[in-house]
């Protein structure tokens, strides 16, 4: 809990502790770069076909 000043009725409130982060527990390792890298092969093509054809 922590108390909300400046106001004329100072009042607490509840605070969620933040969501763990799978990005900060899971450790990077080589074989999760390759694998990520692999599953956007399509997404990195379809971001160079829209780069080529705006330009």
């Amino acid at each position: 809990m922590s108390t909300v000043l400046g106001s004329k009725n100072p009042r607490t409130v509840d605070r969620k502790a933040p969501k763990p982060s799978s990005i900060v527990e899971e450790p990077a390792t080589i074989a999760a770069c390759r694998r990520d890298y692999e599953s956007a092969a399509e997404a990195r093509a379809t971001f160079a076909r829209q780069q080529r054809t705006r330009r």
